[in-house]
């Protein structure tokens, strides 16, 4: 596999892209292994934060693996991500016992704050914002996550406060 060059901010020799070679160790390692695909894109989603198309491009080289495969399996699995995402991921639980409790609030108040849609990333890449199913703290009904950080019994007015504990 051929490594991507970048060039160096002070006019120098290009350098080899290390993440790129992080990946190319990964796929090495899990090659030879039936269902090698899944184990690779975890990999590559752990060195980059998302999955890059060039990066996917070659692994579908490395694993002989056709692009509408690895896109398909990519896009089925919600773990994976085929856009970057923020330093902070916030996941606002929408299962019954958090919507009743009143969880649309908090996530308009936190797309308002952020000035960010549902499912986006703020300009700054600081924060992603993410609706999603039960989180598994339902006696804590509103719920929110900020990375591994659980945040329960809220209301939309303690969202500015949680947010300055991140900037």
């Amino acid at each position: 596999m051929e490594l991507q060059q970048t060039a160096c901010c002070c006019g120098g020799t290009d350098v080899p892209d290390e993440k790129l070679e992080k990946v190319k160790a990964a796929i090495e390692s899990f090659k030879a292994m039936k269902g090698a695909l899944i184990p690779v894109l975890h990999e590559v989603q752990d060195i980059y934060g998302y999955l890059p198309e060039d990066v996917l491009k070659v692994v579908s080289t490395e694993l002989n693996i056709p692009m509408s495969e690895i896109f398909g399996v990519a896009s089925f699995y919600h773990f994976f991500s085929l856009t970057p995402k923020g330093e902070n991921i916030i996941r606002v639980c929408m299962g019954t016992a958090c919507y009743i409790k009143g969880a649309q609030g908090l996530l308009d108040r936190l797309s308002t704050e952020l000035n960010v849609a549902v499912q986006g990333t703020t300009a700054d890449n600081k924060f992603t914002l993410e609706a999603t199913r039960c989180l598994g703290a339902c006696g804590l009904a509103p719920v929110l996550t900020i990375g591994e950080k659980v945040y329960g019994r809220l209301t939309p007015n303690d969202i500015p406060k949680i947010l300055k504990e991140y900037n």
